[in-house]
């Protein structure tokens, strides 16, 4: 099976940048469709970037211009964020779909793998 651990989280200010990693262990991985959610407290967990294996990608429109995804090596999917805001200030998971799969998912429902967890947090 697929599994995957998260790092690179941490506090930072308001505009600030940091990258998270998600390293993923298996062969299947590589056909596999990555994402990252994100879950603040009291909030239900919200989809941030979605990556196919075929290389498709998509953003939720609050990251979207601010934040890459993007497969880094053979095992690590990394979550460029930049301009970062209070807002960003989260618990990030990643998750994994597949295999073969060609579509997006922005559910969460969707994805059979997870991370978890690595806290980022955004001081003003």
């Amino acid at each position: 099976q697929v599994q995957a651990v998260e790092s690179g989280g941490g506090l930072v200010q308001t505009g600030d940048s940091l990258r998270l990693a998600c390293a993923a262990s298996g062969s299947a991985s590589r056909s596999y469709n990555m994402a990252w959610f994100r879950q603040a407290p009291g909030k239900e967990r919200e989809f941030v970037a979605a990556l196919t294996w075929t290389g498709k990608t998509h953003y939720a429109d609050s990251v979207k211009g601010r934040f890459t995804i993007s497969k880094d090596n053979a095992k690590n999917t990394g979550l460029q964020m930049n301009s970062l805001k209070p807002e960003d200030t989260a618990i990030y998971y990643c998750a994994a779909r597949g295999p073969y799969l060609a579509d997006i998912s922005v559910s969460a429902d969707a994805y059979k793998h997870w991370g978890q967890g690595d806290q980022v947090t955004v001081s003003s």
